[in-house]
């Protein structure tokens, strides 16, 4: 379990795939020098598995699954990615609860800078935007955001300067591939109204 703040922003140093894996490396000094094998750790949003670390680089083997349902197949050397270590017990949660469990990819339709501000568009892909609401939480690279519009085919969102600054979402443009988890309250309410209506 994740809150969808970001601790620190890592750079990719490559995606390696074989006949039976897939690895991929980032260099993360403060998260590196932190982690233990075995820990989970948020990668644009997505739950992976530390599987070795050393100095400031951090080593993460990659299912098929995290390759089709997010953007991390997409990456490239110097790429900046998101990372955030799972939540402690006794931790504050400043965000909202988020899984690491990727829904989808979307694109970014649009960025407007509205002076410090900057109102990032999405599209909103039509299997998942029964789990959209205004005023709703979402994640976006793992990034814990709030839906300020919703259109039928797209959302907006409002960034500010401090997340500019500390997420990879200040790096974004027209077109860009993002992660996108939705709330999973939202998805807990769905679950229980379904099974209601099949018991009725």
């Amino acid at each position: 379990m994740f809150t969808g703040l970001v601790r620190e922003v890592g750079e990719v140093g490559w995606l390696r795939r074989t006949d039976q894996a897939v690895q991929l490396m980032v260099v993360a000094p403060r998260t590196a020098s932190r982690v233990t094998r075995g820990e989970s750790v948020a990668v644009n949003g997505c739950c992976l598995t530390v599987a070795t670390h050393r100095d400031k680089q951090l080593l993460f083997d990659l299912l098929e699954e995290s390759l089709q349902r997010t953007n991390l197949g997409g990456v490239k050397p110097g790429d900046p990615v998101n990372l955030e270590r799972a939540l402690r017990v006794d931790g504050r949660l400043g965000g909202h609860f988020v899984q690491g469990h990727v829904d989808c990819t979307a694109q970014v339709v649009s960025i407007t800078e509205k002076g410090p501000d900057v109102r990032l568009e999405i599209s909103l892909p039509r299997e998942f935007a029964r789990y959209a609401t205004f005023k709703g939480s979402i994640a976006v690279n793992g990034v814990s955001l709030t839906i300020a519009e919703l259109a039928e085919e797209s959302f907006t969102v409002w960034i500010i300067p401090h997340t500019l600054e500390a997420t990879n979402l200040g790096d974004l443009q027209d077109g860009d591939t993002v992660n996108l988890e939705f709330d999973v309250l939202a998805k807990y309410v769905e679950r229980l109204v379904s099974l209601r209506s099949t018991d009725s």
